[in-house]
């Protein structure tokens, strides 16, 4: 499967040619097997190009800008689906390839959820009601420190009924 990216040789716009760098290097970066294809320079490639990028996926206007990606015949996306995967460490996925030997897959995933959730469980206990005997410690804290209280103030009373003979 060779990934083609349709881009414009000639574009006059820097943010196109930005993007169209972006993508190839980090294609170069991951040692993905792509085919560079020129829609300035061939009308095939722009109509091609055109006609299978999605309807849904086309801008305002009807022209899909460059660059475009495809696995083959299927659309994987333009510029920002392309960044969002790129953020989102899901370039293999974005593309339709199976990712290199070693690197994490999706059942790794589901296990790092799994100990998310394990996580939230743990962090739902401390947010849980009070037990009974954890109660009967906090009342038993609580009534010491009244009898201290009391004891504290039952001397000065004394003292002062000393004063006052």
């Amino acid at each position: 499967m060779v990934i083609k990216v349709f881009l414009a040789s000639s574009s006059g716009s820097t943010a196109i040619k930005k993007k169209q760098q972006d993508v190839l290097g980090f294609l170069e970066a991951l040692k993905v097997d792509y085919a560079p294809l020129d829609i300035a320079c061939n009308e095939d490639n722009r109509m091609w190009m055109r006609e299978n990028v999605p309807v849904e996926k086309k801008p305002t206007n009807g022209i899909p800008l460059p660059p475009q990606i495809f696995n083959e015949e299927s659309y994987c996306g333009d510029y920002e689906t392309f960044f969002d995967a790129k953020e989102d460490n899901a370039v293999y996925a974005f593309l339709g390839l199976p990712p290199p030997p070693g690197s994490k897959k999706a059942p790794v995933k589901q296990e790092e959820a799994q100990e998310e959730v394990e996580d939230e469980e743990a962090k739902g206990e401390d947010d849980q009601p009070v037990s009974e005997g954890e109660e009967d410690l906090g009342s038993e804290e609580e009534e010491e420190l009244r009898q201290l209280e009391e004891e504290e103030e039952a001397p000065e009373v004394t003292e002062q009924e000393e004063e006052d003979e």
